[in-house]
């Protein structure tokens, strides 16, 4: 399999305009940005995406995510951040290797990041709660123990 191309970036294979470095994350500017600071962080670790990456690797990812924003709020004045992470391609993943887009905003500026917002009903909702919450437990069977010494609940 060819090694993907942000696996190179974290290697140091391929140039980058490093923000950001230690054993387990990069953080770099995005070539293409939507604002100037536009930043990716990812794990260095090759995960394609949030259902495959290591909760560590995550853990630690989002923690450079927070420092980044708060560079780029403090420093580059940003009145606004958008965190974006898209998986698969139909979510608008491009490149194949879990990462966070830090986008700095600021009034006035072109990015756009917009859904179409839908109206559910209550019974709509509530069929998707039902999804998303783990089972119920199921009730314990009611057994008694009894020792020889308790005879007050026979």
């Amino acid at each position: 399999m060819q090694e993907c191309i942000f696996c190179k970036i974290a290697k140091g294979d391929i140039p980058a305009k490093k923000v950001f470095e230690d054993n387990e994350t990069v953080a770099f500017l995005d070539i293409n940005p939507a604002n100037p600071g536009h930043s990716l962080v990812m794990p260095k670790k090759h995960s394609e995406n949030i259902f495959d990456v290591a909760e560590g690797d995550l853990h630690k990812a989002m923690s450079v995510v927070k420092d980044i924003a708060t560079k780029l709020k403090d420093n580059m004045n940003a009145s606004g951040i958008n965190v974006v992470q898209n998986n698969g391609r139909p979510a608008g993943q491009l490149v194949s290797h879990i990462h966070f887009h830090v986008i700095p905003r600021f009034p006035e500026d072109n990015v756009i990041i917009s859904y179409k917002r839908l109206h559910m009903e209550e019974k709509d909702l509530d069929e998707i709660v039902k999804k998303l919450l783990p089972p119920a437990p199921k009730p314990a069977e009611q057994k008694k123990e009894f020792h020889k010494w308790d005879l007050s609940e026979l």
